[in-house]
């Protein structure tokens, strides 16, 4: 899921990668170009484990590896397009203490363990409460937020894990919210990658498998474990007006 605290001139050229890290956790990337005329955050909810606190994702500095994606996509033949349908008198409690904020290469970023946490963030980076409310599905996750410079960039990639609810699952974040509003349909133009852990089938139809091992195509010490250089990859692109909601790849 994709959303903005302010307004974006534009988002384009999104490409996420994920990877179950082992039996709990989960890997994605999250690269992007955009442009913005104010400071803004973006953030990412995520199905975490029920219970998880603060320091539950570990935030990952690729800031050495910018071409990350570029270096993933070299590993495919020339790609195909696909679409995927996818006033009281009372006193007031005493306020929470801000969240832990890390520097992760060029950016600040945090992890929100709910909805109600917002609070705790500058109101720059927060979405509206009534944003929330047409969201009842996210109400039990936890949110990366990573918070963006304005004007116009694409930076390198935002790297982390989560421990998951669903371990059988990999999980994309690609729900819009770009300008304050939770749309129906939304303009997709985004890639993702992923890898299967071993010995693990996942439902990969309509997904482009790379032409060997990554190892031969990812530096793997500057992916910091991210990538598994024993195993292929797969991608597939997501491009037009598509239905506004996450990817969620399901074993078989």
């Amino acid at each position: 899921m994709c959303c903005f605290s302010g307004n974006v001139s534009f988002v384009n050229n999104t490409r996420i990668f994920a990877r179950a890290e082992d039996s709990i956790r989960q890997f994605i990337v999250y690269q992007m170009a955009f442009g913005a005329k104010e400071d803004l955050a973006m953030i990412l909810p995520l199905p975490v484990r029920h219970g998880s606190g603060e320091e539950a994702v570990r935030f990952i500095n690729l800031k050495d590896y910018p071409d990350f994606f570029t270096k993933l996509n070299s590993g495919f033949p020339v790609p195909r397009s696909f679409s995927f349908g996818c006033g009281s008198s009372e006193r007031l409690p005493p306020p929470a203490a801000a969240l832990t904020v890390q520097e992760v290469g060029n950016y600040e970023a945090s992890f929100v363990p709910t909805v109600a946490d917002f609070s705790r963030l500058d109101e720059r980076f927060r979405l509206k409460d009534n944003v929330w409310k047409k969201l009842p599905a996210y109400e039990r996750h936890g949110f990366a937020v990573f918070k963006l410079k304005s004007g116009e960039h694409e930076s390198h990639p935002m790297a982390f894990s989560f421990p998951r609810r669903q371990v059988s699952s990999i999980f994309f974040p690609t729900v819009h919210i770009h300008d304050g509003e939770v749309h129906e349909k939304a303009e997709f133009d985004h890639s993702l990658y992923c890898q299967p852990a071993a010995g693990t089938k996942l439902e990969l139809r309509n997904w482009t498998e790379s032409n060997s091992l990554a190892k031969s195509f990812v530096d793997l010490n500057k992916s910091k474990g991210i990538v598994d250089g024993s195993q292929h990859c797969y991608r597939l692109s997501m491009q037009g007006k598509l239905n506004n909601v996450d990817v969620t790849l399901r074993s078989v």
